[in-house]
């Protein structure tokens, strides 16, 4: 059984690790992983550099635990859309994309739980080539894209692998792109969109992207 300072001490345990984590989400949002300081970043969560080498012993797995905290949010809530979609037979096109892309424009659009900054971070992160970022990727996202391309398959018996792996990241980036509210598709259309209505970006994203990915179907293989 747990003392009474063992037990007081464990939600602010919890608390400082949720301040880490966020300052570090915005470090690595704003400086991208080699200009992050590991100073700063204690600073703005509030606690001592040794605290954070604690948890979390260097950047690298700092960065990692940014990573798959809000990683394995959006793909808990991709995983479940995808079981309920096949309970009743094969989807449509629509709803499979839509429960792929939903997840991850919704934590964007989310001011209450930081989702700015993680999608300024998922950005670089998407685009990183770099031995970190291509390990953490296969490690938090490959299998929930393999079973993303599978579903798209099932879905489009006539695509082939390759184009349904296409398929899949042209659609992730397009949903990245729109991920954070930036206000720009409001100043190009004169105030006609507004990347601020998330059903709205939802929408015409899954529609934008099922055209794609069904153009596809119909481009002869090399």
């Amino acid at each position: 059984m747990l003392s009474d300072a063992q037990a007081k001490q464990r939600p602010r345990q919890g608390e400082s690790r949720k301040a880490i984590l966020d300052a570090a989400e915005h470090a690595f949002a704003d400086f991208g992983f080699g200009g992050a300081s590991i100073r700063a970043i204690a600073r703005d969560a509030g606690v001592n550099q040794a605290m954070i080498h604690y948890y979390y012993q260097n950047k690298e797995q700092l960065f990692s635990a940014v990573i798959e905290r809000r990683s394995g949010d959006i793909n808990k809530q991709r995983h479940a859309a995808i079981d309920a979609l096949f309970e009743d037979g094969v989807p449509t096109l629509e709803a499979l994309v839509e429960a792929i892309l939903r997840p991850t424009i919704e934590l964007g659009h989310d001011q209450e739980r930081g989702g700015a900054d993680y999608a300024r971070l998922i950005v670089y992160f998407n685009n990183s080539a770099d031995k970190l970022s291509q390990g953490l990727a296969q490690e938090y996202y490959d299998p929930i894209a393999r079973r993303s391309i599978e579903a798209i398959m099932q879905v489009l018996p006539d695509i082939g692998r390759s184009e349904a792996v296409r398929g899949y990241l042209f659609a992730i980036s397009v949903a990245l792109s729109v991920m954070a509210r930036t206000g720009r598709a409001a100043r190009l259309s004169d105030g006609l969109c507004d990347d601020a209505n998330t059903e709205e970006t939802v929408s015409t994203v899954v529609a934008f992207a099922c055209a794609g990915i069904r153009a596809l179907v119909s481009v002869p293989e090399r």
